[in-house]
């Protein structure tokens, strides 16, 4: 997204900063770059945000704010509130992406322990302008979500905050500061995040540029070039990974029409830890459906991270078919034992189902492609 600006922005840049995941990063013109750490802050995620906030101080009244905004900026740039420490703020986030949380629950969490997400940069902004330019990572499109909304209005509250992590049954493990800031706000002895109508806001433009819609329209267009019949499922993937995936077979199952087809749907799903093993929402999502698939001869599915990583893992996704698991089984891993640890990674690595495309850059949700004939 930077290297678009700078190759039509060109000299009117005055000054930039790209803030990208580690290893992600690469020289663009006219920006200073800072890699971060993603999903879990640290010390230079803090760094690389206070830059940013100085950045946004020291604009002019006539200058342009330009936010480009993706999946992960929650994390990368992340500043904790006042008297709050990183490692309490990581913690926290850890415990509910653990619990399973979903996107708008652990990013409502993530501004009210904040200085610079829930509109706060727009609050520390000094321009008469400001374009924000965005990708969508989360559900419905959310921009108040998208990377914890630095420059758009939160309608969440502290008071909500809490609640969350009351539901999600971790505030008995959440530092003891963390819950006295947030009980703090909810007395109103905490600053609110921007709420709607706020005049900061005024001077704010956001565009999104490309969703999961995006995604889902150009793999249909593929699918349809290649002569497939296809089907759009939409925004469809939430919840469960493991309860997404049978679900998904089950009604590829019951609906498929003769032919070759190729159903298409989108969304982000959660992961709920239950054992030490390593894998992502995409993953566990195949790996459910590989069991559903046993025995299956016609139907084939693939689980993706847009962004070509699917969790802590080397992977984007993988594949199942009717034969996954029996292929497992040959090479020594058991399916259903693993998706009671959350080892999808290594069943897959063992059956030879792992797609590993690197990083794609971009972020807009997950994809599955279901073909059935």
């Amino acid at each position: 997204m930077a290297t678009a600006l700078a190759e039509h922005a060109r000299d009117r840049i005055a000054n930039g900063l790209v803030i990208a995941p580690e290893g992600q990063a690469a020289a663009v013109p006219g920006m200073s770059v800072r890699e971060t750490a993603h999903p879990t802050p640290d010390l230079r995620c803090e760094r690389a945000a206070r830059e940013a906030l100085g950045l946004a101080a020291a604009a002019r009244p006539d200058d342009v704010f330009v936010l480009l905004l993706s999946g992960g900026a929650s994390s990368l740039m992340t500043v904790p509130a006042e008297g709050l420490a990183m490692d309490e703020v990581a913690h926290t986030a850890d415990l509910l992406m653990a619990a399973g949380a979903e996107i708008d629950e652990l990013n409502a969490v993530r501004k009210h322990l904040s200085a610079i997400s829930g509109g706060r940069l727009a609050r520390a902004l000094r321009c008469g302008r400001v374009e924000a330019l965005v990708l969508s990572d989360v559900p419905g499109d959310r921009l108040d979500v998208i990377g914890s909304g630095p420059v758009t209005a939160d309608p969440s509250t502290y008071a909500i905050a809490l609640t969350t992590l009351e539901r999600r049954g971790v505030i008995g493990e959440t530092p003891r500061d963390i819950v006295a800031h947030l009980e703090a706000g909810a007395r109103g002895d905490v600053e609110e995040t921007v709420k709607p109508g706020d005049p900061t806001l005024h001077r704010v433009r956001t565009t999104l540029v490309a969703t999961n819609g995006t995604a889902r329209a150009a793999a249909l267009a593929s699918a349809e070039r290649r002569g497939l019949d296809c089907v759009d499922l939409g925004e469809l993937l939430a919840g469960e990974a493991r309860e997404a995936g049978r679900e998904l077979v089950e009604r590829v199952c019951k609906d498929r029409p003769r032919g070759e087809t190729c159903w298409v749907a989108g969304g982000e799903t959660a992961v709920t830890l239950r054992g030490a093993g390593r894998g992502g929402r995409s993953q566990e999502l195949a790996l459910a459906a590989a069991l559903a698939l046993q025995g299956t001869a016609d139907i084939t599915l693939l689980a993706v991270g847009t962004d070509g990583r699917d969790g802590p893992t080397d992977a984007a996704g993988a594949f199942a078919d009717g034969g996954s698991v029996a292929r497992g089984r040959e090479r020594g891993v058991d399916a259903l034992a693993a998706l009671a640890i959350n080892d999808s990674h290594a069943f897959f690595a063992a059956e030879g189902g792992l797609l590993v495309t690197g990083a794609t850059g971009t972020n807009v949700m997950d994809l599955v492609l279901v073909e059935s004939s």
